[in-house]
């Protein structure tokens, strides 16, 4: 049925219809390339995918690089991320150049379809490595949460919250450098004439990394919250396991109202726990980012050697 008119051609074959679909994707598919390589790109193979988009990776004729290309369908996306957190994250990493962010290249819009460049991380996630090697070793778990401190403190002088700090978002480039990425849920403008830091409303990121502010649904300062989900990376490089069960919300919400507790297995310095404990305590005795780079534990990474991953697999608890 087509406008109203019923199809009385009862001579065509279900197989041909088969392959007019065919068609029909195949000449999407090449539209959609063509719309990158008129700006240069070269396009490869998929790297990733997540709820809102699919990433390719791509040569870039202008850059001289590979980089990675974030594709949004505006056909398959709820209205909410596309009115409101796509535009927002554009806006965000425009504004933002850090050597431990994920570089932006370039946004690209049509009828169908948004396209985000960005500096391609090859190395893969802080993720796949723990749990490849099942904990990270201490000079490169400070090594990385300093890369990551420097990075959200970068952010959050710019009034920029990220709100969805976790071990999937934190990529490696080529010589095992940080790469915050995944702006999807971040915020700018956040910081008030005072000085003082907004308040947020809206619940983000994943719960196994929320602070106990943003599980009990109130109004949360997000830089504070950030804070509690980098206790929550530097946990899980440590001990290769995150540090509460969020298998079900209860549980999760009266674990994390609690002090942290840790393995009995894995013996580590006073100063490293005693960072974890600073960095998931109640809001009020929590550090602040400014704290951080003065705590004993840091301050070792000063005279420590640049590391590289280098470090024999063992079995991963993630």
């Amino acid at each position: 049925m087509a406008d109203g008119v019923e199809n009385t051609n009862t001579n065509v074959k279900p197989e041909k219809i088969e392959k007019n679909k065919s068609k029909e994707k195949k000449k999407s598919k090449d539209q959609k390339l063509s719309v990158l390589e008129s700006h240069g790109y070269s396009v490869g193979r998929s790297v990733g995918s997540g709820s809102y988009a699919t990433v390719k990776i791509a040569h870039s004729e202008r850059h001289k690089c590979n980089v990675a290309i974030k594709i949004v369908s505006k056909l398959q996306e709820a209205p909410d991320y596309l009115e409101k957190f796509l535009p927002r994250e554009i806006e965000v990493v425009k504004g933002l150049k850090h050597e431990n962010l994920i570089r932006y290249y370039q946004a690209i819009e049509t009828t169908h379809r948004v396209y985000i460049i960005m500096e391609y991380a090859e190395n893969g996630c802080l993720l796949d490595i723990i749990k490849r090697d099942g904990k990270i070793d201490d000079d490169r778990a400070r090594k990385w949460f300093m890369e990551l401190v420097n990075a959200i403190e970068y952010c959050h002088k710019k009034g920029v919250v990220h709100r969805d700090i976790k071990c999937e978002n934190l990529l490696m480039d080529t010589n095992y450098n940080i790469k915050l990425s995944d702006f999807g849920f971040a915020r700018n403008n956040m910081i008030k004439k005072n000085g003082q830091m907004k308040t947020s409303n809206t619940f983000c990121g994943s719960y196994a990394y929320a602070s106990p502010e943003i599980l009990k649904g109130i109004p949360y300062q997000p830089n504070a919250s950030d804070i509690w989900s980098i206790g929550v990376v530097l946990y899980a490089m440590i001990f290769g396991t995150l540090p509460f069960d969020d298998s079900t919300y209860p549980k999760l919400l009266k674990q994390v109202q609690k002090p942290v507790t840790f393995p009995r297995d894995i013996i580590i310095s006073d100063a490293c726990k005693q960072m974890i404990i600073k960095l998931l305590s109640p809001l009020k005795e929590r550090l602040h980012i400014s704290d951080i780079k003065t705590q004993p534990w840091i301050s070792l990474a000063i005279t420590s050697p640049t590391t590289t991953d280098k470090s024999d697999p063992e079995k991963s608890i993630l």
